[in-house]
C-alpha cells in the first residue's frame, strides 16, 4: 500500500465515527448519514494533498460533513423526520426520561437547518461556539444567537407539552 493510500485509510478509520455522527444527528437517518459520510470521504481523498496538518483535517471534515448534511437535507426537502421512524442513536447513554428524550429529538429535528446543525455540533459533538463558527463559516454571534433562540424555543415547546421542566 502506498503512503498516500495508507494515510487516507488511517484518516477514514480515525474519523469515520465523527463524520457519521454529525450527519446522523443532523439528518436522523442512518442511510442518509452513510451516504453523506461516503461523499465527505470521497472529497477528502481528492483534497488530501491540500490538508496540511491533523488539526486541518479534523476542521475540514467537520465543516464538510456539516455542509454536506445541510445540502442533503435541502435536496431531500421532506421536512422533519417523525420520531417513530428515526433510528436510535448508535451511542449508548443514560436513558433518563424516554418521553422527554424522544420529544427533544422531534423538536430538534423541527428546527431550521442552520440552528439544527449548530445544536448538533454544540451538544452532540461538544464543540465550542468559536469552533462552530469556523466550521459553519458564520459569525460567533450568529452561532450564539442560534443556540440561545433554539434553547428558548425548545424549552417553551417542552413546557407547553409536558409542563414546566424542573
Amino acid at each position: 500500500m502506498r503512503d498516500a493510500e495508507r494515510r487516507f485509510a488511517d484518516l477514514v478509520h480515525t474519523h469515520q465515527s465523527m463524520v457519521f455522527s454529525i450527519a446522523f444527528h443532523f439528518l436522523r437517518d442512518r442511510f442518509a448519514a452513510e451516504e453523506v459520510a461516503q461523499d465527505v470521504f470521497l472529497q477528502l481523498h481528492r483534497k488530501l494533498d491540500e490538508l496540511q496538518s491533523a488539526d486541518h483535517v479534523v476542521f475540514w471534515l467537520r465543516r464538510t460533513a456539516s455542509h454536506r448534511s445541510i445540502d442533503y437535507a435541502r435536496r431531500r426537502r421532506r421536512g422533519p423526520i417523525a420520531v417513530e421512524s428515526a433510528p436510535e442513536s448508535p451511542v449508548d447513554g443514560d436513558v433518563g426520561d424516554i418521553f422527554l428524550r424522544d420529544r427533544l429529538k422531534a423538536l430538534i429535528a423541527s428546527l431550521a437547518e442552520a440552528p439544527r446543525m449548530v445544536m448538533v455540533l454544540r451538544y452532540q459533538e461538544e464543540m465550542m461556539p468559536e469552533e462552530i463558527a469556523r466550521v459553519l463559516e458564520m459569525p460567533v454571534g450568529t452561532v450564539k444567537s442560534h443556540l440561545q433562540r433554539s434553547l428558548a424555543l425548545l424549552r417553551e415547546k417542552i413546557e407547553r407539552s409536558i409542563g414546566e421542566i424542573r
